[in-house]
Order: C-alpha cells, then structure tokens, then sequence
C-alpha cells in the first residue's frame, strides 16, 4: 500500500451500524463482513448455546445475553474500497457508548425491524446522527416474517424521522409469500432462496423491470409491488446527493439478513453512496483527512479484550494523514509522547498488528493508562478534536467489596471500567466509598460481572440516594485566578455532596432537582453543566 494519502483517503468508507435492540444489526454486521469475503463462515446470533457466536459479540456477557453491549471494530475490503464498520450497542443502557461511536464514523447504517417499524432506541440514535449531519442508509430488516406494509414503514420513517426516504430495493410479498425485492437502481430482480450462514454468490437474478416471468411466477404479489413502486415512484422525491450527504434523505433497502438476503444491495450502497473521512473540528483549526501530517482522536477505550492479558486498548480514530508503527506521537492533554509498535487493526475480537493506516481507518493503541477519552493525539501540534460527549448520568449506586483485603483490586478494575466509559465512577471529596453513576440498569450488571470475572473481586453495588449530578465550573468574570477561587470556595461549602470524576472534574450530586434550582440561585457565578466534552473539558449544555 502506497502512502499517497489522498488516493487512500477517497478509498476508505467509515461508518456504524445502529439500531433498536432485536432489530438484527448483529446478524446483519456478520452478513456483511461474510460478503465482504472478510469471514468464511457466520456466528449463529441466536443459537447461544452454539459453539459459535457473532463475531462481533466477544464479551462473556454478550455471549450468554445474545446482546452486543461493546462497540466492536472490524475493517475489511471490498470493491478496492477499505470498509471500517463499528457495530454500537444496541442496548439503550449504553446509548453513551454508542453515542461516542457517532463521534468517530462518516455515515451510518440503521437497521429497522419490519415488524415493529421505528423503535424509540433508533429514534434516539438518530437524533444524534442528525445533531452531526451525518448520512444514513436504511436497512428493513426481517421481510420473511409477518410484517407491516412496505408503504407504511416508508411513511413511518419519513414521519418519525424527519427525513424524506428514497426506495432502492422493493419487497415482492412479504412472510411465507416474500418472493425477493426488486432493485429499482439495476432494474432487476433478486430471487429470495432461504439462505444459510455461508456466502453464496448464485442468487437467481431476473432482469427488467416489466418482464412477464414476474406475474407468472410471482402473481398477486408482485402485482402489489408493481403498483406500490409506481405510486413511489410518483410521490417520493429522487436521490439527491447533497441532501443524503447532509443527512436530510436516506436511501432504504428491504432483505432478510439472517437469510443473507438483500446484504449485497446494501453493501454495494456503501461503497457507492456513502462518504469517504472530511473534515473534522478541533478547536484550533479544522483538520483535513489529506494533511500529510498525522492526527487522531481516542473514542473508545476498552480493558480487557484478551482476558489472557490485562490489556487497555485505545481506540483511535484517524483524522488525518499516514500513520505508521513505531511513530513519535504527541498525547496533547498530557504533553507525554508515544511511540506505539504493536498497532492492531480488528476483525473484532481477532487482531492483526498493523503497519500502517490513514484517515478514517480505526486503529487500536494498547496503554496502560496513558490514553484517556477525548485525547488528542498528533505529530507533535497542539490541537483538541470536539465533539466527544459524557452526559450526567441518572442513576447513581454505592460500591463496595465484599472482601476487605479486594479494596486494591476493586478501586484498580473501577478506575479502568470507568477510564473506558463503561460507567462513571466519582471519588467523593469527604467519604471514601465511590459513586457509580450510569444511564441505566443493566451498565451496573455488565460493572458487576465484569468486576468479578476480569479483576476477581465480588462488588457490593446498593442504591445511593443521589437521582441529579452536575459538573460544576466557575464564571466570576474576573479571570481564571478569580474563578478558580470561587470554584474552591464552593466546592469547600458542598464537599459533603461534591466528587470528582475519571478526569478530576468536579460534580456535585444531589438528590432532587429542586435542590439543583436553589443551588443555582445562592451561587449565581457556579455554572452547573449537564454534559462536558471530553478530557480538555470543554462543558456545554448549561442546564
């Protein structure tokens, strides 16, 4: 591979699969790495009790759950284009996870299930999605079962989602009668064959649009569809590239992944339609993808993938430039440099150590430590990407070991769990035992299990009696000096209900948002923030 930085740039399609829990983003993530030739054979994503699971499930937990709850990175190509898929999780509990993921990809894929149609997880992901102007293809999974009419889903879409939808693929039939889809881009037809978890390049293909093969083998159903595609045809609006670029129309595609079925169309979609790495924000500057000079930004951290090895890996983002092992490299939040010589690229939780890599490539950096959300990493300028969020959390428990003598090991698996985001651990200024804080349920299970599994400690996890968290900052108007006195002095008056967090950012924890209000009024220069950024905190949303 040649180090002509922006022919490697327009090769690269990065994006992430999101979806509502069940809708079958996990099958459909294997079925693209299998026709993408990156996997021979695909994990059964429901058979659990099956010595194969989805390549994209590594977790122990996922395993038992059917569940993805860690973002998993895979690279593969396909078409001479290099594909970076990041599979998010599908649980609401880890929708901050998820979030983050949005941060690092180009476009995004949405999976719908046919039957249940638009789900409040896929509503809430995609107002993320919009928040970022990002394109998104959409994906009608599940076509073989009983499901709603295919105009209605397209009118529910459009509705729910604000964004006009433009049909690539149309189902003939549906359920037991679900003949295949008709490709309104190559004006042909897919026959639907019931497939299995190996790629099959032999799906019978019917040519035209009209061809009178269709009524006789297909009847009343393909009459409905004939009918269906002309009344679209006449209402929907064409594709228009710069509103799909601008996140505003999507393209939608109907298959069966568990089938295999319809995952070409939408593979092929990806490398035609979907955007190769921009222009990406720092606060100095925007930074191009063809820059000579390499740039990146930590989006995800995860412990513990090889449980053999207690390894952190970094994962980084390639913002601009060439990247290659062994390079001095600038962590900017912390001034200290890296020189990484055991990179890994992923086929999940398979690895392959990596020579180099360019914008829009996903890249793992194992660390013990030294690399935190949100950092910045560069050829030595001063930059800091925007845009990495951590939301106050909701709920809020009490954490301590059963065993006295596991303290060391409890505090040492917190701080790594709480380093990676996969729950906010706070230090409370006057009491020693720490506050979990988290969206929602299930993040204190996965914390539990993976305490006693990955760190061998039982934690003790009990209701704590906070239900609001702020990040505070001071704003007195005359200068830092000033403000950080104010901050000391409020901080000194609440320590009884004030923490920090994983970046030793203060938060105060209350226990009814009345208080939050009467807070706001008797220290008019504390700003109280319902988000910060990331490790440079940057605090926005002052609520």
């Amino acid at each position: 591979m040649s180090a002509d930085i922006p022919t490697q740039v327009r090769r690269r399609r990065t994006f992430a699969i999101i979806s509502h829990p069940d809708a079958g983003k996990t099958t459909l993530t294997e079925k693209l790495l299998l026709f993408s030739g990156a996997i021979q054979i695909a994990g059964a994503v429901k058979g659990r009790k099956a010595s194969r699971h989805a390549t994209s499930d590594w977790m122990e937990i996922e395993k038992q759950r059917g569940i993805s709850v860690a973002s998993s990175v895979m690279q593969m190509e396909y078409r001479d284009c290099v594909i970076n898929l990041l599979d998010t999780p599908g649980h609401q509990d880890f929708s901050e996870d998820t979030y983050r993921v949005l941060t690092a990809v180009d476009a995004a894929l949405m999976v719908i299930d046919a039957a249940n149609g638009v789900e409040p997880q896929t509503r809430r992901l995609l107002q993320v999605c919009r928040a970022r102007n990002t394109p998104i293809l959409t994906f009608v999974n599940k076509m073989d079962r009983e499901v709603q009419e295919p105009l209605a889903l397209m009118d529910e879409i459009e509705r729910e989602l604000g964004m006009s939808v433009v049909p690539f693929t149309w189902p003939v039939g549906m359920g037991k009668a679900f003949h295949g889809v008709l490709d309104l881009r190559e004006e042909r037809m897919r026959v639907f064959s019931p497939g299995e978890d190996r790629a099959h390049n032999d799906d019978e293909m019917l040519q035209g649009l009209d061809n009178p093969i269709y009524a006789q083998r297909f009847g009343l159903q393909y009459e409905q569809a004939k009918n269906e595609i002309e009344l679209v045809r006449d209402a929907s609006p064409s594709f228009d590239e710069a509103q799909f670029l601008a996140g505003q129309q999507t393209p939608m595609f109907f298959g069966s992944a568990i089938n295999n079925f319809g995952v070409q169309e939408v593979l092929d979609a990806l490398v035609d339609l979907a955007p190769p790495p921009g222009v990406r924000p720092s606060i100095q500057r925007e930074v191009k993808p063809e820059e000579p000079k390499f740039t990146g930004v930590v989006f995800k951290i995860q412990a513990n993938m090889d449980p053999a090895h207690r390894d952190r890996i970094a994962f980084v983002r390639v913002a601009s430039g060439h990247f290659e092992r062994g390079m001095r490299l600038k962590v900017v939040r912390s001034g200290k440099e890296l020189r990484p010589n055991t990179v890994v690229s992923f086929l999940s939780q398979r690895r392959e150590l990596l020579d180099e890599a360019f914008a829009g490539d996903i890249i793992g950096i194992p660390n013990h430590g030294v690399l935190q959300l949100g950092d910045t990493l560069t050829e030595g300028e001063a930059l800091q990407f925007t845009g990495l969020p951590f939301f106050a959390p909701e709920m809020f428990r009490t954490v301590e070991v059963a065993d006295p003598l596991k303290t060391k090991q409890l505090r040492a698996g917190l701080t790594q769990l709480g380093e990676e985001g996969a729950i906010q651990v706070f230090r409370p200024v006057a009491a020693s035992m720490l506050l979990l804080g988290a969206v929602g349920q299930l993040q204190f299970e996965v914390v539990a299990h993976r305490l006693e599994h990955e760190y061998g400690v039982k934690a003790r996890i009990q209701p704590a009696r906070y239900t609001v968290a702020r990040w505070v900052t001071a704003e007195t108007g005359d200068g830092p000096a000033a403000d950080e006195k104010e901050l000391k002095r409020y901080i000194d008056g609440n320590a009884h209900r004030v923490a920090l967090d994983a970046v030793d950012a203060p938060c105060v924890m209350l226990e009814y948002a009345g208080e939050l209000r009467a807070m706001q009024d008797n220290w008019p220069k504390i700003r109280f923030h319902a988000m910060r950024e990331h490790a440079g905190l940057v605090f926005q949303k002052q609520i």
